[in-house]
């Protein structure tokens, strides 16, 4: 719906890791997150969502890789706590992942650490603040939430250092 596509894609998935696949009307199926999201972001003629710059679309690339094997594949608190910390690192001086513009990578980035996301407690979003900050930019990002919850985070701090 972000894109403006109109509705007529059937979507699945196959396997045992669920791999999501696009039925399109003409030609044979797409299969993969990465594949499909830019097909459909090129079919929709939005391509700035890929980046730009030949740098912006390879760290775009980079991301949507990250998302598929990382974040997609963590299942552990430990691989959580990772996936927190490099983008907690990386979003230090960035306000989208791809720098200063809002990409395909934000997004499929957000629909995938909703479910972390809406899990964490108000010491752990403010332990990752910038990825709480991200965060909580790409879900008012207009058209981006969709059908997922707000996960609210505090704009104070509750309690200080200070003894």
């Amino acid at each position: 719906r972000l894109l403006g596509l109109p509705a007529g894609n059937k979507y699945g998935v196959q396997g045992e890791r669920k791999v999501p696949v696009l039925h399109t009307n003409n030609g044979p199926g797409l299969t993969g997150l990465m594949t499909i999201a830019a097909h459909l972001v090129r079919q929709a003629r939005k391509e700035q969502l890929l980046g730009s710059t030949a740098e912006e679309k390879a760290v775009v690339q980079q991301w949507l890789e990250y998302r598929v094997t990382r974040v997609n594949g963590g299942s552990s608190k430990e691989d959580t706590r990772t996936i927190l910390k490099d983008l907690n690192m990386h979003l230090e001086d960035k306000v989208y992942l791809a720098g200063n513009i809002f990409t395909l990578a934000d997004i499929l980035m957000y629909y995938g650490l909703h479910h972390i996301m809406v899990d964490l407690t108000v010491q752990e979003k403010e332990k990752y603040l910038n990825v709480s900050r991200w965060f909580n930019h790409i879900q008012h990002y207009p058209g981006v939430r969709q059908h997922l919850s707000d996960v609210i985070f505090i704009k104070n701090r509750l309690y200080t250092n200070a003894h």
